[in-house]
């Protein structure tokens, strides 16, 4: 029997049959092989994410791969038995944001796989076929779950627009960090330091392309691109110091509390461009994609935890548990 993990509100979790509806027009049935948890599924379980971001009930599961199985009107029947990776903002495509390629800055209301829309917590996932992106048919379909994390650390490295040989500082030694290391990397950085309190992460960073690992009272200045990855409290301010006069910071990370904000003053006297990351346009899926078929990205390293589906409950708790070292945790249907 086909099921689902579904969250009928904050803390109430339970696994449910959940036979697969066909593909409407334009859309495709897709068999998951594996989901991903990250802590925006932690806030729908533990009800602390914005309420305009989640719509109870839910099946979360933004992350994910799979293959498809079957194909709706209009869409090309040659995507069935492909398997796919598939973006999570359900855009519009006809607003200005949508049509100058920002896909996760669409006018129209937030809708999102997994969080407004059922996700891939399950053993089918109904998609509008246009946000799938094919994979090699050799593809690691594991490793492959990973490409939606990796689709917005790709987007932090193309807004940062790293030259061959710049120094890079990566700050944040996680999963989301880790990613950004391996892009950077296959962009030809130079010097590339991931920065962590964590020390035990260094031998990782290190397999993923840094060349140095530092703790943040050991991370110094004059990067020409410093990428903040970790969202933590301060880091969005260490990473704009840490940044040269005329270089790039990019922040990606929402710290839960902020008691070293940032002020104007700072970013002037900096003199640094300030990017911004929210979620992941079209342009950085296919750069993660890209980077993943020809072997530049290779998530599975990062992987430390599965789960079968009817343990997603124990798998969150895991998740949260500090004591518990983590590293990406995976749901396989």
């Amino acid at each position: 029997m086909p099921r689902a993990v579904r969250i009928d509100s904050p803390q109430a979790l339970r696994v449910v049959a959940a036979e697969p509806e066909p593909p409407g027009h334009d859309e495709a049935l897709v068999e998951v092989a594996w989901s991903g948890i990250c802590g925006s599924d932690l806030e729908v379980y533990h009800g602390t994410r914005p309420p305009e971001f989640v719509r109870y009930p839910v099946v979360p599961g933004h992350e994910w791969s799979g293959t498809v199985v079957r194909a709706g009107a209009d869409v090309d029947p040659a995507l069935v038995g492909r398997k796919v990776v598939g973006e999570g903002f359900r855009n519009c495509g006809r607003c200005t944001a949508c049509r100058e390629g920002d896909t996760s800055l669409c006018s129209a209301a937030y809708d999102e796989t997994g969080f407004t829309q059922s996700g891939a917590w399950a053993d089918h996932l109904r998609i509008p076929a246009r946000l799938l992106h094919p994979l090699p048919d050799e593809a690691d379909l594991r490793a492959a779950a990973l490409l939606e994390p990796a689709a917005c650390m790709a987007s932090a490295v193309l807004k940062a627009d790293v030259r061959v040989g710049e120094s890079v500082a990566v700050i944040g030694g996680g999963t989301l960090g880790l990613l950004a290391t391996q892009l950077f990397a296959a962009a030809g950085a130079g010097s590339l330091v991931v920065v962590d309190p964590r020390t035990d992460r260094a031998e990782a960073a290190k397999a993923c392309g840094a060349t140095d690992f530092r703790t943040p009272d050991e991370l110094g200045d004059g990067f020409d691109v410093v990428l903040e990855a970790a969202g933590a409290s301060g880091t969005g301010r260490l990473a704009v110091r840490s940044t040269r006069r005329g270089g790039r910071t990019v922040l990606t990370g929402i710290a839960p509390e902020e008691h070293e904000p940032l002020t104007p003053a700072e970013l002037v006297g900096a003199a640094v461009t300030v990017h911004t990351v929210f979620g992941a346009p079209s342009r950085a899926w296919a750069h993660a994609v890209r980077a993943f078929a020809t072997g530049r990205l290779d998530p599975a390293p990062l992987i430390t935890h599965e789960y079968a589906l009817e343990d997603a409950e124990r798998a969150l708790h895991a998740l949260a548990d500090p004591a518990v070292p983590t590293g990406k945790v995976l749901l396989h249907p």
